[in-house]
């Protein structure tokens, strides 16, 4: 990013909630192939159980995340995670309210 002025900057307000989540875990996900077939299935069954078994055998770390919601310009809600790593941040509260900053620049 430069350090220019921004051309146009919006700001929103919204929640956060803040929790724990294991870390080490790789993210599992199905994918609307895994559901074609009984088969497909099967083996995306597969996949994510090595895959957990993996991330099982190296251990779990504890790690604190935000979900921040809030809604955009036109009305939709907008929900996305922010990853404080292995300290909490110095908050009083597990939910707080949170500024979303959006800037918009020329690419140079």
């Amino acid at each position: 990013m430069s350090s220019s002025q921004p051309s146009y900057k919006v700001e929103f307000e919204g929640k956060a909630k803040i929790g724990e989540i294991m870390g080490g875990f790789v993210p599992i996900q199905l994918k609307p192939e895994d559901l074609s077939s009984p088969l497909s299935f099967q083996m995306a069954l597969s996949r994510i159980y090595e895959e957990l078994m993996r991330s099982l055998n190296q251990g779990p770390t504890k790690k604190y995340v935000a979900e921040v919601k809030f809604t955009d310009s036109l009305g939709n809600p907008v929900v996305v995670g922010v990853d404080f790593g292995q300290n909490i941040p110095p908050l009083s509260n597990k939910e707080v309210k949170v500024k979303i900053t959006i800037e918009f620049y020329d690419e140079e």
